[in-house]
Order: structure tokens, then sequence, then C-alpha cells
């Protein structure tokens, strides 16, 4: 391709975002094996992307959670179109149009890998915290006597607990996650309060915490025990925020191995969150 002329920006169907995904797959992220149905619930018109002569060359999500919050991620280009300033351009392109989608005054969240953090603060965007991904085999634990599976009826108090740990609300997001083929779920309470909550989901390898929730390293260490307990033998993945401190030093009682990292990065005012509540983020495709 000799002139970026050429390119089409437009939004992405359905197939479009699972090609997405399965590029995801293809350079290492480790997907979930049924994302795309809950990221297509919670925005259709979140996901866009560049067109060569009809065909898809790059593209990313562009969610909106809410009037006053969205969030980028997904953000890749096809290795052979790479290195001539198309990335650089798409990313714009989403940024503008997920603005164009939001309130004035609105944020937007981000994970960034190392590398292209300069060019996202160049964008906009500042370091809030990082995450490091972090692995460990599941393996067999007891399991605390205030630790059950969440049911329908928890579904307010898990979306209130939800809203303080990610600081806006997503009940279109959060509904299908916990209902995703296979999914572990796992609640704690007690006396008759919600202290924290943990989801586990398939991933292409092995299976991902995805989040980790509660109140004090109590609860996320009986969370965590738990998900460890339900994936027994399986490589287990956690993306812990290191401005936690209590989450750093679970994942090091557990001798996990460090994966890799991001940076939660924000365009904007940065949300109104408990990080300290948080052991385990949900996804760093849409925060």
């Amino acid at each position: 391709m000799e002139n970026t002329d050429d390119l089409e920006f437009r939004k992405l169907d359905f197939e479009g975002l699972k090609t997405l995904i399965k590029w995801a797959e293809d350079e290492g992220w480790n997907p979930g094996e049924y994302d795309a149905e809950v990221f297509w619930t919670t925005d259709p018109d979140g996901f866009y992307g560049y067109f060569h002569k009809g065909e898809m060359i790059g593209g990313g999500s562009v969610v909106v959670y809410d009037p006053m919050f969205g969030f980028m991620g997904f953000f890749i280009v096809k290795p052979a179109y790479r290195a001539r300033g198309i990335g650089q351009m798409l990313w714009y392109h989403r940024r503008d149009i997920l603005l164009s989608r939001l309130n004035k005054e609105a944020s937007i969240g981000m994970d960034g890998v190392l590398a292209m953090q300069p060019f996202y603060r160049k964008g906009g965007f500042e370091i809030a915290f990082r995450d490091e991904r972090h692995e460990k085999i599941g393996m067999v634990f007891h399991v605390d006597h205030n630790i059950s599976a969440i049911a329908e009826q928890d579904t307010d108090a898990i979306l209130a607990f939800d809203l303080k740990c990610f600081g806006f609300p997503r009940p279109a997001f959060m509904k299908p996650w916990l209902k995703l083929p296979a999914v572990k779920t796992f609640k704690y309470v007690l006396s008759g309060t919600l202290k924290g909550f943990a989801v586990v989901r398939k991933v292409k390898k092995g299976y991902k915490v995805c989040p980790l929730f509660a109140d004090n390293a109590e609860v996320a260490e009986e969370l965590y025990k738990a998900c460890l307990n339900s994936v027994a033998g399986e490589p287990l993945y956690i993306d812990i925020p290191v401005v936690n401190s209590a989450a750093i030093a679970m994942v090091r009682k557990y001798n996990t191995n460090y994966v890799f990292e991001c940076a939660r990065m924000y365009f904007g005012r940065t949300p109104q969150m408990d990080i300290n509540k948080v052991f385990g983020i949900t996804t760093f495709e849409l925060g």
C-alpha cells in the first residue's frame, strides 16, 4: 500500500470484532474464548477499523460505558501494514470518535504496554497505576465457608461493589460477563454483607481472574484460593494493580510468576475508584 488516502475508517460488525479477537490471540494477548459476545453486547457501536481495498488491516475498541466514561482497547494493526504511520492515524481516529460519543469533560481509560506509553501520553493520557500479570498453576485449597457461587439474586450487590472498584456503572457488561459459558464465580458474604467477589473465565491458554475485588487482604486471599482451587492443574492468570500493596503481597505469598505489565492510563479525570479493593482487574481490553 503506497497511499494512506486509500484507507477507509468504518464501524466493525460482529465478524470484525471476532477478527480483532483472533488477532489478539495471535499477538499472545490470551483473550477469552467467549469474549466477543459479551464485548458486543456491551456496546455494538464500540468497534472500528481501517480497511484497504475491502480488507480489514487494523482496528480497536472505543466502548462507551457511561456518557462520562469510555474505554479504548484491542489496538492492533496487521503486521504487514506496520511502521507506515497507519497505527498512529488509527489510534487518533479512534480516540476522537470515542470523544465524539461521550459528554464534554468525559474521561477515557486504556491499558498501555510499556513501549507505547510515551505515545499514549502525547495523545493526552496519563498513567494512573501499573498492572502486572502473574501466573500460577491452580491447586487444591480449602474454600472458606463464607464463599459461594454468585447467584441471580446477588446481581444488584455485585453491580454496586463493581461500581466502587471500577468507578462507573457497567451493568451491560457485567450481567452477561457473570454468565459466560463455563465461567466460575465466587462471592464472599459475611453476616449477610458482600465483602468481595471474583470471576474466573476460560482464556486461550488456561484461565484468568477477571476481576477480584475485595474489602481487604484477608477476603481477597480467600477468594484467590477459591479461584486456584477451581482450576487445579491449569495456569491461572491475574492482573494486579501494583499501587495496591496488599495485592503485591498476595501474589508474592503464593509464589506466582511475573508475565508482563501494562499501565492503566486515563484521558481526563481519573475515575473515583477504591483501588485498595482491586486485587485483580477485569480485562486489559475493556477495563
